[in-house]
């Protein structure tokens, strides 16, 4: 499977992803907050499946 995440891009998911868990498991924004999972998960993958069908790749090439 090849990167198709860059280094910027990874950071603010996976910032965004652990700030949208925190706040469901604090209860401050409810169960819909649980899907933090995802962008959490595609930023320490660094492979993200919707970009796909766009071609898009914010990683450098190598």
């Amino acid at each position: 499977m090849n990167h198709n995440v860059g280094g910027i891009d990874r950071v603010i998911r996976i910032v965004a992803g652990v700030v949208l868990i925190a706040l469901a498991a604090t209860g401050t924004i409810g169960i819909w907050g649980w899907i933090g999972v995802v962008p959490l998960a595609t930023g320490l993958i660094g492979w993200c499946p919707a970009y796909l069908p766009f071609g898009i790749k914010t990683c450098k090439t190598r």
